[in-house]
């Protein structure tokens, strides 16, 4: 008896010829359980990938919500609604990924403080102020930062 082997060699080339059309092939197989056709190593990948993205949005979302809560800290007489709207815009990206994603809250703690040096820096240059004004560690911990009531006067 003959074990049947993996017919990847098609899937792989869909791979690399439409994307799209290997997503949509695949969730088909997977639905029929049809798993000697998948092109498991591009699956695997692309599962991983996913999970890269979902942290590398976080960390965008966390650095403009920081950047925006020192602008609006150390330039009140700067202040905007649009800064207000921006906060809060990422504040619900930020609780919503945590909604589907309850495990991002971990690495949402892990990578704060990095976080926080780039949106300082990003914060210096949109502002024009020098770097020394705002502080090296974070003046808001990850509660304030999350709670849609907090502004940093």
């Amino acid at each position: 008896m003959t074990i049947p082997q993996p017919t990847t060699t098609k899937n792989t080339n869909l791979y690399e010829q439409d994307f799209y059309l290997w997503i949509e092939t695949t969730a088909q197989q997977l639905k029929a359980g049809n798993f000697i056709e998948i092109d498991l190593e591009n699956l695997i990948e692309e599962i991983e990938s996913m999970g890269r993205s979902e942290k590398r949005t976080l960390e965008s979302n966390l650095v403009v919500l920081l950047m925006h809560l020192l602008k609006y800290k150390y330039q009140p007489e700067k202040r905007t609604n649009n800064w207000k709207a921006t906060i809060r815009e990422h504040r619900r990206r930020l609780t919503r990924s945590f909604k589907d994603s309850p495990s991002l809250k971990t690495y949402f703690q892990e990578v704060f403080a990095e976080c926080y040096q780039e949106a300082r820096q990003q914060a210096s240059i949109e502002t024009g102020l020098d770097l020394d004004i705002f502080p090296m560690e974070s003046p808001f911990n990850t509660d304030e930062c999350l709670n849609q009531d907090f502004l940093a006067d």
